[in-house]
């Protein structure tokens, strides 16, 4: 019985012996981590700070006219992917977009980016503006823009333009290019924005020349390049030999039908004024050396994006704010590139009306009431 007793009281002072040494080992290693940690925590918030960008996010969510359609979906993706590239940030990791195939993919494409951690994030079109409104309102925390709309929420920067401004000075050169003293216009949707477009190039044209014919068509989209095309063909026929369009992806088709006119007809003229990006390459008329873009209204979505990414980064998202983009910030501009077709006749003409402008002597109309007091007043 003692030796059991013994053996007994000798395996109870091993196994608490056994028991206090890993004990005290596990205290010794968790001191040690913690440690490591603290100064791993310590080293990546220097990171942090000196980098800016680790962790930075940027997203963008196009319009149903699509990531490649010409105009200014493609020119917010351009300056998306220059502010990612200049900040070393890879593509899908640091900055992506989501492409809309319809109306109801953009509360979809927005809500995916926020789950996905993106700390800003764009809506490109005025058709956008619902969505945002109603995801920035779910997502406070996370920021969001809109380019050619207002949104009034803290978490949300509102991008516009001058587009009546630069609309008014293509319309000065295709006043100054017709041949026939017609010219026309061909817009997307009909709304509010693209009244602008449309108002501003009117001005300008009856500027030059208040006997100059424009004709005026909304094709109800920014993705039917067909109907583009057919509404240019019917323009074209009826004498008018200068197009404006506001259409995005359906102005894809005003040029397709440009250039196989020009094709066939190589002495006529069949001009096409681009809208928001330089559209020079979209005129080029195919084994020819011809090219049917007269000029461009350049709207530099792509600026305005790369500057507000870059404010958000460094702490300075300009949230709840109006950011209007125009003349003296070079946010609105003349495409100079087709200078056979773009003589310095034309380009003079333009450059004059600009500085008018800028100096404050002509206030451009932006919609339709506007528009008939201005021409009430020639």
């Amino acid at each position: 019985m003692l030796k059991n007793r013994l053996f007994y009281l000798f395996a109870l002072l091993l196994a608490v012996g056994l028991v206090l040494g890993a004990c005290g080992t596990a205290d010794d290693e968790d001191t040690g981590n913690g440690g490591d940690t603290e100064n791993e925590q310590a080293e990546g918030g220097d990171q942090a700070e000196e980098g800016g960008a680790t962790d930075f996010k940027v997203g963008m969510v196009t319009d149903v006219g699509g990531v490649d359609d010409k105009s200014f979906n493609q020119s917010a993706w351009e300056g998306l992917k220059a502010f990612g590239e200049e900040q070393g940030m890879t593509e899908m990791e640091g900055y992506t977009y989501a492409q809309s195939e319809s109306n109801a993919d953009y509360n979809t494409n927005l809500n995916r980016l926020v789950r996905e951690e993106y700390n800003l994030i764009f809506g490109i079109g005025f058709m956008l503006a619902d969505a945002i409104t109603q995801v920035s309102g779910q997502y406070p925390d996370t920021n969001f823009a809109i380019v050619d709309s207002v949104v009034e929420a803290d978490n949300v920067a509102s991008i516009t333009f001058q587009e009546h401004v630069g609309s008014f000075l293509v319309g000065v050169a295709a006043a100054q290019k017709t041949q026939s003293n017609k010219v026309g216009f061909i817009g997307g949707v009909d709304s509010e924005l693209i009244n602008k477009f449309e108002v501003g190039f009117r001005a300008g044209v009856a500027s030059v020349n208040p006997d100059i014919q424009v004709e005026v068509q909304y094709a109800g989209a920014f993705d039917k390049a067909d109907k583009g095309k057919q509404i240019a063909s019917f323009m074209y026929n009826s004498g008018i030999d200068v197009i404006y369009h506001a259409a995005g992806g359906t102005g894809n088709g005003v040029f397709t039908e440009a250039k196989d006119l020009k094709k066939n007809d190589p002495d006529g003229n069949y001009w096409v004024i681009g809208v928001d990006r330089d559209q020079y390459e979209e005129g080029a008329v195919p084994d020819t050396d011809d090219n049917v873009t007269l000029t461009s209204m350049v709207k530099r979505v792509d600026v305005a994006v790369a500057d507000v990414a870059t404010r958000a980064m460094n702490g300075e998202f300009p949230g709840g704010e109006i950011l209007a983009y125009g003349l003296n910030d070079n946010g609105i501009a003349v495409a100079e590139t087709n200078k056979e077709a773009l003589t310095e006749e034309i380009l003079n003409e333009v450059n004059s009306w600009k500085e008018r402008i800028a100096a404050g002597e002509v206030e451009v109309p932006q919609n339709h009431d506007e528009l008939e007091a201005y021409l009430g007043n020639l």
